[in-house]
């Protein structure tokens, strides 16, 4: 009879068990960078055995969710994000870096950091962070629901340039057949370490998570797989 408990018991912390194993992350829609993010997590996770689930969204709703704990966290944010969302703990070291680069339809000039652009009509991606800390101050941006919609304004002529990470930049560019009358201009604005989130529940997995990418990092696993993923979605039709 004990014997039976002691089985059903056992064979409940184990269904217990496997239910925790699951994280759900928040991903900005429609962001290459959060997809290449999100597949560089996906293998991290699995190192210790956590299955990753995404949760498609616009970028403020993420934080939304994420911040309050209905998600566990996000894929990937700028390095201050805890200081505005204090629920959100930082998993060092960084998983990934973007390089924000100004794109436009008829401008020609080197791009020299942030200022260079403060005088154009500017459109960012509501709830990118690097985006919106980079204009801060700026009088003439416009903020738009996602990358896709941001670079059909463009080419309606609704702002001068528009900022995004150069990668996801040239895919969704691609992907709207725009790639002959919109370019990026030349340097990129900076390059960003950015970083993963967890939301405060999990406190007891953010150094298990930061070990296997520092890891991965010092291996020079991390590089390769960013590399790998980049190439995939730069090269799919």
């Amino acid at each position: 009879m004990w014997r039976i408990i002691v089985v059903c018991l056992s064979l409940f912390a184990a269904g217990a068990s496997q239910a925790q194993s699951v994280i759900r992350l928040a991903r900005i829609a429609d962001i290459p960078d959060q997809y290449v993010g999100g597949e560089m997590l996906r293998t991290v996770y699995a190192k210790l055995n956590i299955k990753l689930e995404f949760v498609d969204v616009p970028g403020k709703r993420a934080l939304a969710l994420s911040s309050a704990g209905e998600v566990d966290g996000e894929i990937q944010r700028i390095g201050t994000l805890s200081r505005d969302y204090p629920t959100l703990l930082q998993v060092t070291p960084s998983i990934n870096y973007i390089e924000p680069a100004v794109f436009t339809t008829k401008l020609h000039f080197v791009v020299d950091g942030w200022n260079s652009i403060r005088d154009y009509r500017i459109g960012i991606v509501r709830g990118v962070g690097s985006s919106e800390a980079g204009t801060r101050g700026m009088d003439r941006v416009t903020a738009t629901t996602g990358i896709e919609n941001m670079i059909t304004m463009l080419d309606a002529d609704r702002f001068d340039v528009m900022v995004t990470d150069l990668f996801s930049g040239l895919v969704a560019v691609r992907k709207l057949n725009l790639q002959a009358r919109i370019y990026p201009l030349s340097p990129q604005l900076e390059r960003i370490r950015i970083f993963h989130y967890l939301h405060e529940s999990h406190r007891d997995l953010v150094p298990k998570v930061g070990q296997v990418i520092a890891q991965m990092e010092a291996s020079g696993e991390l590089a390769t797989l960013r590399e790998a993923l980049v190439k995939q979605v730069l090269n799919t039709p």
